[in-house]
């Protein structure tokens, strides 16, 4: 399991309820009762998904539980095993052709891996084989962008429809409003007015936006396996030395920066990127 995801949305949930419940005098834990309001849950919850629902087909929907997987599920897979892997294909195919490679291929477990080595089994030319990987790799980026927008625009939907709420319990708490209720009744029809702002800041922030966030990350991970593996088997097909494929490799991982550095940087551009819909929105 991706700890950091789990330990992540654990504590943003704790911290906020400490912020809550912590006083001068202690704990007081019945102060949660006032951020619980079955109208504005639903106002902003129901809003945000049925609006959702509203601008995205069905089959949208189906990515989500396999983004929870990936969010979730840490990849165990390493560059470096890929690597020597496809060094020792390389040296296979030098040995004993290309054509050996076929049983190989259906040994692993990774489908691009395995349908990559396939096309080199086949005998198509090199220029055809970095053709047909550009096609393949521009269709599952464009893919990945496509399945994320359904964060992106719940993440600008949230805060939204919880306006709409606060904006609805302002217009009920006015109309409603007499001399004979005083400040105490004023007091309580505002907060409930508020609490839909909460609600989608809350879904915005602690939600949409994280998973946006990871579900990139986890994305262009699998990009760069599918890109160091391109790399590999074209210079397999084209014949060159073993011995500098594999370097090659390790250097194409450096060049990459295919570090946990790296990766926050890929998630600090999401973070920006969503931000400035939301702007663009408002």
């Amino acid at each position: 399991m991706e700890i950091t995801t789990l330990i992540g949305y654990v504590a943003v949930i704790l911290s906020m309820i400490f912020g809550i419940v912590f006083t001068k005098d202690g704990l007081s834990f019945a102060l949660l009762h006032n951020f619980i309001n079955g109208p504005s849950i639903f106002i902003t919850i129901g809003g945000t998904f049925f609006a959702l629902l509203a601008a995205f087909p069905s089959k949208h929907f189906t990515y989500v539980s396999k983004h929870l997987k990936m969010v979730f599920k840490k990849d165990k897979r390493d560059f470096n095993d890929y690597i020597k892997i496809i060094a020792d294909l390389s040296r296979e195919a030098r040995r004993k052709g290309l054509l050996a490679l076929e049983d190989r291929a259906y040994e692993f477990e990774d489908e691009f891996l395995k349908e990559s080595i396939l096309m080199i089994v086949d005998a198509i030319e090199p220029d055809k084989l970095k053709m047909w990987f550009d096609q393949k790799l521009g269709y599952i980026e464009r893919r990945n962008q496509d399945e994320r927008k359904i964060y992106e625009l719940g993440a600008a939907l949230a805060p939204a429809f919880g306006m709409i709420g606060t904006l609805i319990g302002l217009v009920n708490m006015l109309k409603a409003m007499n001399l004979e209720g005083g400040p105490e009744l004023l007091g309580q029809n505002m907060s409930v007015a508020l609490i839909t702002t909460f609600y989608g800041s809350i879904l915005a922030n602690c939600v949409f936006i994280p998973m946006a966030n990871k579900v990139e990350i986890c994305q262009e991970r699998e990009m760069l396996f599918m890109e160091l593996i391109m790399e590999g088997v074209i210079s397999i097909k084209e014949g060159e030395n073993p011995k500098f494929i594999e370097e090659k490799l390790r250097n194409f991982v450096e060049s990459k920066e295919l570090r946990e550095k790296s990766f926050e940087d890929i998630g600090e551009k999401s973070i920006k990127k969503i931000f400035s819909k939301i702007g663009k929105r408002k």
